[in-house]
């Protein structure tokens, strides 16, 4: 008489299993920042300071997160937009090199900017958040 093989899984392979499961998920949950956010080491633009002194942040970097407000210039090389930032709007400039990006009215923008002469604001890169 033949006997039936054994079908029983090690109970070692489900405490394996639900290790990697938690080392996984607090994996993610530590580095949700960074995926979410590319500028992550950049300052956040400072408004006030921009608003009462635009030469002091002379060619600094900064991240900008805002909505974007009217479209207030545009030429081939470049457009100018009114970005509103914390209530306060401020004019940046997104050169035509990112214009894979369709920038319209209302959206929330992520953007690095860097602070050019007499305080003008050039996008350097930006996403949509």
């Amino acid at each position: 008489m033949a006997r039936r093989a054994s079908s029983s899984v090690n109970p070692a392979w489900f405490a394996i299993a639900a290790v990697v499961i938690v080392a996984v998920s607090v994996g993610l949950y530590l580095f949700k920042g960074r995926f979410a956010d590319p500028f992550s080491k950049l300052e956040a633009f400072p408004v006030a300071d921009y608003l009462q002194n635009a030469n002091s942040l002379h060619l600094n970097e900064y991240k900008l997160e805002g909505v974007v407000g009217e479209q207030l210039h545009y030429s081939k090389s470049a457009r100018l937009f009114s970005i509103e930032v914390n209530g306060e709007p401020v004019p940046v400039v997104i050169p035509s090199e990112l214009r894979d990006v369709n920038v319209q009215k209302g959206q929330r923008l992520l953007i690095r900017v860097k602070v050019g002469d007499k305080g003008k604001l050039n996008a350097i890169e930006l996403k949509k958040v």
